[in-house]
């Protein structure tokens, strides 16, 4: 039996926890599968309370995670701290160069300097591995590298941020409207007291980041992802959506053609036949899009102690086994750097809704707009009767290019007879 596999966590939180506790629960099955013990000899959180929490034993206690990083003892280090910044980016900076292997479920910390952090583990000849990084307990990121290294992928795209996704599905199942269930998700522990970085669609971003990394075999480009949340998603929306026969569902959609890579996050009518419209709640889904492998879904939670911490450990199990996978599938000297493709190329279907006055002459306003700027209407939908007053009306149009649908967006906002902003939403035809 090989040495024991000598590990360190910082952060004793939600995930640091369910790491801790896997780790002690499942040992056996644990040195079993990776051919030798793997062993927590130093934990490490800012709130001292944590030291009272876990019944640490022989594991050396730290209030400062820092020292960990150099300790001699030590042959990775679990980073759980969070941010892409600060304590957490130069805990890693420093395990690096003292020759220790990193694991990390700091999805900002490896969209924002993945690259450079994987670099100086190659030079150093130690790992930094992040299957906890993306859609939690499912393991995506060996899936991509591993599994699917034989395939050219084309597309990858899912459901990345159980928050957004368990709103819009109570927000379906219940018709309340956004703020209402937001704030039950609060109560619940499903969303953060600022929830902004999962409503404002800042996490799938950073998570969508690094699996176009890996699917692409590319540089990370945090940057070119376009991000759009769903504090604009009305009860009203979702009940269209319905009607049309769509769901609504927050999507991270990456993909790579004629040279260039499209990132985007936003919300997206998908037909609700298709299989990622019936995930719902709090779980995650990822789809590729092969060329020999054709089409994969895998579906999971996407959060929670359990789940994340299992990919934790699915990270020290292979450097247990001393498997060296690159972090992004390939040396970081050979990842493409692919140029972005802008959101207002993007082309695809759409659906309006419009609250106008009911008045004569405003339908053929609106189709005025869509002629002159080349947009092919699909349906138009007008619900009841209120001489005077504000209607709902709805369009849905064929493929068309972005630019032109913002142009239009912009020219029927302008109308007299138009009584608030239109809201679009991009339809998706898995």
């Amino acid at each position: 039996m090989s040495d024991p596999l000598r590990v360190a966590i910082a952060g004793l939180g939600t995930i640091g926890g369910g790491t801790f506790k896997l780790i002690g629960d499942n040992a056996k099955l644990l040195e079993r599968r990776s051919g030798r013990e793997i062993r927590l000899v130093a934990a490490a959180d800012m709130e001292s309370s944590k030291k009272k929490e876990f019944a640490l034993g022989g594991i050396r206690w730290h209030d400062d995670a820092m020292p960990m990083a150099e300790a001699k003892d030590v042959d990775v280090v679990v980073e759980l701290i969070g941010g892409s910044e600060g304590v957490a980016k130069t805990f890693c900076e420093t395990a690096i160069a003292n020759g220790k292997h990193v694991v990390t479920a700091n999805k900002a910390l490896i969209a924002h300097h993945g690259t450079e952090l994987a670099l100086a583990a190659e030079e150093a000849g130690v790992v930094i591995a992040y299957e906890a990084a993306v859609a939690g307990g499912i393991p995506i990121i060996k899936a991509l590298r591993e599994g699917l290294a034989a395939n050219r992928l084309t597309r990858v795209y899912g459901i990345l941020n159980g928050t957004c996704n368990y709103i819009l599905t109570a927000m379906r199942e219940s018709g309340r409207e956004f703020h209402d269930v937001l704030a039950e998700a609060q109560e619940l522990g499903y969303a953060e007291a600022d929830p902004g970085f999962d409503i404002d669609g800042v996490d799938a971003a950073h998570k969508l980041a690094i699996l176009a990394s890996v699917a692409f075999g590319c540089e990370i480009n945090f940057k070119a992802v376009y991000s759009e949340g769903i504090r604009h998603i009305s009860p009203l929306d979702i009940g269209f959506a319905e009607e049309l026969g769509y769901r609504i569902k927050l999507l991270g959609i990456a993909s790579r053609a004629n040279g260039e890579i499209e990132q985007r996050v936003h919300p997206c009518m998908i037909p609700s036949e298709a299989p990622i419209a019936t995930v719902e709640g709090v779980f995650n889904a990822v789809v590729t899009d092969g060329d020999f492998v054709d089409t994969l879904m895998q579906e999971g939670r996407g959060a929670g102690a359990g789940p994340t911490a299992s990919a934790v450990v699915a990270d020290l199990v292979d450097i247990a086994r001393s498997c060296r996978t690159p972090a992004f599938a390939v040396p970081i000297a050979d990842l493409d750097k692919i140029s972005p493709k802008p959101m207002e190329r993007h082309h695809g279907a759409y659906y309006i809704r419009l609250m106008v006055l009911d008045q004569p002459g405003v339908i053929a306003d609106v189709s005025a707009s869509l002629r002159d700027h080349d947009v092919s209407l699909e349906q138009l939908i007008q619900r009841g009767r209120a001489p005077g007053g504000a209607v709902s009306v709805v369009v849905t149009t064929h493929e068309t290019d972005e630019e032109d649908i913002l142009k239009v967006m912009e020219e029927v906002a302008a109308l007299d007879a138009v009584t608030e902003p239109p809201r679009m939403i991009r339809i998706e035809t898995f």
